[in-house]
């Protein structure tokens, strides 16, 4: 019987590594083509890794809690007889021959007949995926460019330029972090205790640092009038009972945002550094920041304005469960416009968010809170609630801000007037 190694595949989107969360399996296990074995968690979502062939699991390379890069082995296995099941040309689902690590075929019947290629190295420099992937093609590594883009970003064509100097024997530019090194002094060793920053965590510090190095932020803050939003909710959440679903606020956001969008269409944008251009999408992909144990996730509901209020409900209710249990896929965590933030889900008057980079703005919505509010005559108690919009500066204006704030206020305060155009 022939060996054969699992390796962690390349899942894309920028996925340099794993954290091993589960075997599925243990060794000795006979297992079936296309079963899962394990469950990884990468930075963006957590997955389950399939064997491509039937074959008897013989031992496991790495142990749970361990991290594996992109084509480091996970396992070895007995492939199976070929009459049994057919043999899969690739050793599992979305592997890359560019993901795989430099390994020497052993001498007997092993098959390892894949291309060798560069292993993905550990990224410290803003790059695009695609970046990313033509210096390990060409052998480079990334981490010594010198990015001339926004924010030091590197870009293709820092790529080829760095190779291009390095055959011709010329010194090509080092490059210099621009974080400094720190002395942490232990004042109490006995109460400090120190963890890896991996997984989830790391790479939302990763995306939250690019982004604000990226992304010149401002935000503006108001308040709206939201009785007849509470009257049309509260309605609505009765009628979605009726249906099994749970109606909240955020689907009526989603539809006001999305009306607003239509008249302001640079909020929909995005900016491709790189090219030099901005991106005008004519779809609306919605994410919402949504808080899990493992940190802050963004699911996205896609072609948002083609769903109604019960629709956007479920689906919000079932990817936020999906993103607490940690079993969100990936195309249900890519392709957002633009991103809610609903802090007021769980407390706070204000907070200026961050954006989700390539998009450039983000809205936040905080809690409904009773006012005294002068209507001309008297003060009534009138339920308010507070809105920022966090926008891109080089994009985005702060006076179109304000306008943009201002309509969208209007839509959420008459919600019968949203609905003449609502889907």
């Amino acid at each position: 019987m022939s060996q054969i190694e699992l390796n962690l595949p390349d899942i894309g989107e920028g996925v340099t590594e794993g954290e091993m969360v589960k075997w599925l399996v243990s060794e000795g296990d006979q297992v079936e083509a296309d079963q899962p074995v394990a469950e990884i968690m990468t930075d963006k979502a957590t997955v389950e890794v399939p064997v491509a062939r039937p074959g008897k699991i013989t031992s496991f390379k790495v142990n749970v809690g361990d991290m594996i890069p992109v084509g480091g082995t996970m396992l070895l296995m007995e492939a199976g007889s070929a009459s049994a099941q057919k043999t899969k040309e690739e050793p599992a689902k979305a592997t890359k021959p560019e993901a795989t690590t430099q390994k020497q075929a052993a001498p007997s019947t092993q098959t390892q007949s894949k291309e060798i290629s560069p292993p993905v190295a550990e990224v410290t420099v803003l790059a695009t995926p695609a970046t990313r992937r033509l210096a390990r093609e060409m052998n480079v590594d990334i981490n010594q460019i010198t990015g001339t883009g926004l924010a030091g970003r590197v870009s293709r064509e820092d790529v080829m330029n760095y190779q291009k100097s390095s055959e011709s024997g010329s010194a090509a530019p080092a490059r210099t972090l621009s974080i400094p090194s720190m002395n942490y002094q232990t004042f109490n060793g006995d109460l400090e205790e120190r963890v890896p920053l991996r997984g989830i965590r790391k790479k939302i510090a990763a995306n939250m640092q690019m982004a604000k190095q990226v992304i010149p932020h401002f935000t503006l803050m108001d308040e709206a009038n939201v009785t007849e939003l509470v009257k049309t909710r509260k309605q609505a959440k009765e009628a979605g009972a009726a249906y099994g679903v749970k109606v909240t606020y955020l689907p009526y956001i989603m539809k006001a945002l999305i009306a607003t969008v239509r008249e302001y269409p640079m909020f929909n944008a995005s900016i491709d550094d790189e090219a030099g251009e901005i991106v005008n999408k004519n779809y609306f992909n919605i994410g919402f920041a949504a808080d899990t144990p493992t940190g802050l996730m963004v699911p996205v509901v896609h072609n948002a304005d083609q769903k109604n209020i019960l629709q956007l409900s479920q689906e919000i209710t079932t990817l936020a469960g999906k993103a607490r249990d940690g079993k969100l896929a990936l195309n249900e965590m890519k392709g957002a416009t633009i991103t809610i933030t609903n802090i007021g889900s769980i407390g706070g008057s204000y907070a200026t968010p961050i954006i989700n980079h390539p998009e450039v703005a983000i809205l936040g919505m905080y809690k409904i809170v009773t006012k005294p509010v002068w209507n001309g005559s008297e003060f009534v108690p009138t339920p308010m609630m507070n809105f920022t919009v966090t926008a891109d500066h080089r994009l985005i204006d702060g006076a179109v801000a304000a306008n943009f704030l201002k309509a969208f206020f209007k839509k959420i305060e008459n919600p019968s007037e949203l609905f003449l155009h609502m889907v």
